[in-house]
């Protein structure tokens, strides 16, 4: 067995020469160096160095008070550690530590004892091995702020997605729509061909305007639940329904009336579950097709703000929400009634859980827009600003 040195405290500065000992000393660890990061592991644990500093969603690094994420790919030997099973060095039979730091100008700081809480592998091109492009440990202890914004100083937000959108809403929704989608997601390099469409009936145009938005940011279709594309349109068991939505697990559907002559230029929207009753959104498309793009964005967004709780009080709604602005349209969802509150870069959407209870998931394009809602009083499961 492998004796165990003691870590080095939260926010105490140690050296090489101490990481190595945390985890069995020079001579018996192995170096490795990738994505920004070095890990050093050895019979007692593990050892991760990261670099000061805030590389966005793509880069190893701190990323928010309790999570540090590292990017490959990586070698075998860090892939079997942190994504395969634990390394059994003698006798010992206990999960070893993984030790975080980071480098700063006097040495390494340490971030205390962490485990692996999510990896993601890809099989190499050249063999039958996987490596690991993806891996999030999370903190024993989370961070300080004044420690995160040490280790990940913050940065200002750059061109912000505006609220011009939203004057519109209740004016000309095609163009709250357009001014929405094009400001909250960048133009792809790589347009998606459009289809050719669907000749059993006329595609209403708020979902037509959709599809032309999709084809340079595919992503307005969809990341949890889904708007099919053209190709894949179809009609309901009955041939009564124009289905052109899902949720992510098939509970259900949305759709439109069919009808061959053309229906309303706006029609009524359609949730249909396993019951024999569809029951109709409160919004017509028009509106159904901004309510669906701001929770699309708020669910795909790399910056999120996700409070502990599923049953929210109303005053904590109205601290969350204060510094916010009403999306003005009436509730979306039948199942779990939902509002949307926006701020520059930000969607915050509520969904009434029953009894007076809320829950709430935020969503921003960078980590600062999401300042409104720092000083709320709710415990966070997740908060990246």
């Amino acid at each position: 067995m492998v004796d165990q040195v003691p870590a080095v405290p939260l926010g105490v500065l140690a050296d090489e020469a101490q990481a190595f000992a945390l985890v069995g000393g020079a001579e018996e660890t192995e170096r490795f160096t990738f994505g920004g990061v070095m890990v050093v592991i050895g019979p007692a644990g593990t050892v991760i160095v990261t670099e000061v500093g805030d590389g966005g969603p793509d880069r190893s690094g701190v990323w928010n008070a309790e999570e540090v994420r590292l990017f490959g790919p990586a070698p075998a030997p860090v892939t079997e550690r942190l994504a395969g099973r634990t390394w059994k060095w003698g006798a010992d039979d206990e999960v070893l530590p993984v030790h975080l730091m980071v480098r700063v100008e006097d040495g390494l700081l340490s971030l205390g004892v962490s485990r692996t809480v999510g990896a993601a592998t890809a099989q190499r091109s050249d063999c039958a091995e996987y490596e690991l492009i993806r891996c999030v440990v999370r903190l024993e202890v989370p961070l300080s702020r004044s420690l995160l914004d040490r280790v990940r100083p913050p940065l200002p937000a750059v061109n912000l997605p505006g609220l011009e959108w939203l004057r519109h809403v209740n004016s000309d929704r095609a163009v709250a729509l357009e001014q929405f989608v094009t400001g909250w997601y960048p133009a792809t390099n790589a347009a998606v061909t459009p289809s050719t469409g669907l000749p059993l009936a006329p595609i209403p145009d708020g979902l037509r305007q959709l599809y032309r938005l999709a084809v340079q940011r595919p992503a307005v279709l969809g990341v949890q639940n889904r708007i099919y594309p053209e190709s894949a349109l179809h009609t309901d068991d009955r041939g009564e329904m124009l289905v052109f939505g899902v949720e992510n697990q098939g509970g259900f559907v949305w759709a439109l009336l069919w009808t061959l002559g053309g229906g309303e230029t706006d029609p009524t929207v359609w949730f249909c579950d396993d019951s024999e009753t569809p029951i109709a959104e409160q919004e017509p498309l028009s509106g159904f097709l901004l309510q669906f793009s701001l929770f699309e964005a708020a669910m795909g967004a790399d910056y999120r703000a996700l409070p502990r709780s599923l049953e929210l009080t109303a005053q904590q709604v109205d601290q969350l929400t204060k510094r916010l602005d009403p999306v003005p349209l009436r509730p979306f969802w039948p199942w779990g009634p939902t509002r949307f509150y926006v701020a520059p870069g930000l969607i915050m959407h509520v969904c009434e859980a029953g009894d007076n209870k809320f829950e709430a998931w935020a969503g921003a394009t960078h980590r600062s827009a999401l300042a409104p809602l720092a000083d709320a009083t709710v415990e966070w499961s997740r908060f990246d600003g």
